[in-house]
């Protein structure tokens, strides 16, 4: 049988124990031994460890990817206050996306878009409005002035966000998803659907307005369906 022979535990250990230590040799050894069986013992995969390699805990990933469809997993500054939100407050709920401007021939369709607004929210619509001035600039510069269109003149209580890019190189992540599954918008005010369960749905272009029975029908049928992502209560603003 073979002897083994245990180290003495580590010289930082011995003065915490003190005289104790020294009385009882016994006492020594069992630390001895549990020092060699700590230091064999593998660390967790994924720890993070200290400059003296004593393994850390790590702060849990707060990513709420499970819960948010990628399609709706961008953030944009509102408008309103400028700050930033993510469509992920959303996700659940029907999405109406809409490319805005100020300045076009259809911009009385705010009117339209605030009707379902008010008609749809409470069932669960949410309507969101990207202001662009990528079709022949019809969108004013500042965010001032944009703000008076929407909010002062058409009333518009949805959500608005800072102006931006929907189409070409420098169009905004959502517009580039909405683009690749249902084609990019050919003029200002062009509608996408989001299902509740994040994935796209019929698209409209700009000559529909937002009160047109197809397009309401295929909002009424998307709000009938259920929920795979339990939702919150919406403030738009």
């Amino acid at each position: 049988m073979k002897t083994h022979i245990l180290s003495a535990p580590p010289q930082s250990v011995v003065p915490q124990l003190g005289p104790l230590a020294l009385r009882r040799p016994g006492l020594l050894r069992l630390l001895a031994s549990l020092s060699i069986v700590a230091m064999a013992m593998p660390v967790p995969a994924g720890a993070a460890a200290d400059a003296s390699g004593t393994p850390t805990a790590q702060t849990p990933s707060t990513s709420n990817s499970t819960q948010c469809p990628a399609l709706l997993d961008h953030r944009f500054s509102r408008l309103r206050d400028g700050q930033a939100e993510s469509l992920c407050a959303y996700a659940g709920r029907v999405v109406l996306v809409v490319n805005t401007a100020s300045k076009c021939g259809f911009t009385p369709q705010y009117e339209g878009l605030q009707a379902l607004h008010q008609k749809y929210s409470a069932r669960g619509l949410t309507v969101l409005a990207f202001p662009s001035g990528d079709f022949l600039g019809q969108e004013h510069g500042n965010r001032t002035d944009i703000a008076k269109t929407c909010f002062d003149q058409y009333g518009a209580q949805f959500m608005v966000y800072d102006k931006t890019a929907v189409v070409g190189r420098d169009a905004n992540p959502l517009f580039v998803q909405l683009r690749d599954a249902r084609g990019a918008p050919r003029w200002n005010f062009h509608k996408y659907l989001i299902g509740r369960d994040g994935k796209p749905g019929p698209s409209f272009g700009s000559t529909t307005d937002p009160m047109d029975a197809k397009l309401v029908s295929e909002i009424e049928k998307l709000l009938s369906s259920p929920s795979p992502i339990k939702t919150a209560a919406v403030n738009p603003h």
